[in-house]
């Protein structure tokens, strides 16, 4: 059963996406519309899916929080020892996608992702949570476990490990993606929805439109 799947559709009707409204570069542009999706009370709205592939060219995605943006790119964190890290190692090219669908917005990012320092790390490290902290240590990420008890039980080795302040462990950091190309969709009526992508362009950006 299809539950109804192939008549679901949703008319966009928020706004339109012109040049003459766009910024001068795309990462004024992708603070703009941030700005907009946390005024607009979106859950997570610096959730984005990170798109890696593998040696054997098996693409996979999942959903990290953007925690820094700059001049230079798109800041993330996660371990280093994870399937996202390992795939990074081997190819550094990557996509990111800012699903606000129900802003009728997203933003495609496509380019290369580099470990940020440690010392940006240690500076993120001290922002996080106690227990994001002693989650970090106690999740081997993406290695297979026995049971949930197993996890909780290396949560709690950990919390008695630093019961004080929690170190940032040496497999544990950031990634930079540096953009060659930042797309701003916006659905449109009728389904003539607006893509404008800026594309690198030596020091620079050029804009294309592109067809929907």
């Amino acid at each position: 059963m299809d539950e109804g799947l192939s008549r679901m559709r949703r008319r966009y009707t928020a706004g339109r996406l012109l040049e003459a409204d766009l910024a001068a570069d795309p990462f004024e542009e992708f603070r703009v519309w941030l700005h907009d999706a946390v005024a607009s009370g979106l859950p997570e709205p610096n959730a984005m899916v990170l798109a890696t592939v593998s040696a054997e060219g098996q693409p996979s995605t999942r959903n990290v929080l953007l925690k820094g943006v700059d001049a230079d790119g798109f800041v993330f964190y996660t371990n280093q020892a994870s399937r996202k890290a390992v795939e990074i190692e081997a190819n550094p090219r990557v996509s990111l996608c800012f699903p606000w669908i129900a802003m009728e917005r997203q933003v495609l990012v496509c380019g290369t992702a580099t470990p940020v320092s440690r010392a940006d790390s240690e500076a993120y490290w001290v922002t996080r949570p106690r227990e994001s902290q002693i989650s970090a240590w106690a999740s081997r990420q993406s290695s297979v476990i026995g049971s949930r008890e197993e996890l909780e039980a290396a949560a709690a080795a950990v919390a008695g490990r630093y019961p004080d302040e929690v170190p940032l462990p040496q497999f544990w950091g950031g990634y930079r993606v540096a953009p060659v190309s930042v797309e701003f969709w916006q659905g449109g009526p009728a389904r003539l929805h607006d893509r404008l992508c800026y594309l690198r362009d030596g020091d620079g950006w050029t804009v294309q439109r592109l067809a929907p």
